[in-house]
């Protein structure tokens, strides 16, 4: 079983990756426009970012909200060569498609963790054994990642509904589109906001405990002062896309972003 270790990016360990394959579109995100496969201007000689410590007021907003989940040393470490030795399509290729499947093992992971889903152990056992092997092929771009996908996402779902316990209506948000909503102080504790579009959303000093936070955009969505003890599938790219405070109570697995 992968640990939380293996499944954190160590971007010492990579070819700097994500600065290459990815595609970037001049916006918010992005100071530049820069297609896959060219490596970003601020990428130095030795696979490090020039401006790391100066992504956001630099325009570069989005490299601190995306999370390989470890794909990128992972790939790194198959190749033995960095793109700059070898031709790079390959890597470049498998780096989106190993970043998904890692990102179902971090899930599964989770899961396992939350208290009262005994019942549900073996088969996310099963499900963690068989995406890890997958991950392992030699030949991801055959991989069909949205099958391994609707496999695990019924497995959470079953996770979540029993670590929540049964919620009102008023609480079933799941893909609701809370955009700019004033939401300060809101009780949202286990609540299903799988999917909910929070972007620019005021939830300071809400209750989020326990609340399932699986794939919820939180773009700016202000969290300061909120409590998301044991929110459920929050990932370091969703705090890291939000804003927050000294005062935000985060799940242990997670760590305070530095522009808070």
């Amino acid at each position: 079983m992968p640990t939380r270790t293996e499944l954190r990016a160590d971007c010492s360990s990579c070819f700097g990756l994500c600065c290459v394959a990815l595609t970037f579109s001049k916006s918010a995100d992005f100071a530049i426009d820069k297609p896959a496969g060219e490596a970003c201007r601020n990428l130095d000689d030795a696979f490090r970012c020039r401006i790391h410590t100066e992504l956001r007021p630099k325009g570069f907003q989005g490299c601190t909200v995306y999370d390989c989940f470890g794909a990128g040393q992972e790939i790194s470490r198959r190749a033995g060569k960095s793109w700059r030795e070898q031709p790079g399509a390959e890597m470049f290729a498998a780096l989106p498609i190993l970043r998904q499947l890692h990102e179902l093992l971090w899930y599964l992971t989770e899961a396992l963790t939350y208290k009262g889903t005994e019942s549900l152990h073996a088969d996310l056992r099963t499900a963690l054994a068989r995406v890890e092997d997958v991950s392992r092929t030699t030949d991801l771009a055959g991989v069909d990642v949205m099958a391994e996908r609707a496999v695990v996402n019924e497995l959470l779902l079953k996770t979540s509904t029993v670590v929540r316990g049964k919620q009102p209506k008023s609480k079933e948000r799941r893909g609701a589109d809370l955009i700019g909503k004033r939401l300060r102080g809101a009780d949202l504790s286990n609540a299903n906001l799988r999917g909910a579009y929070l972007i620019a959303a005021d939830l300071t000093n809400a209750n989020l405990r326990g609340a399932d936070l699986i794939g919820a955009d939180l773009r700016d969505t202000n969290l300061s002062g909120a409590d998301l003890t044991n929110a459920l599938f929050l990932t370091q790219s969703q705090v890291n896309a939000a804003q927050g405070n000294a005062q935000t109570k985060l799940p242990a697995a997670v760590t305070r972003p530095a522009h808070w």
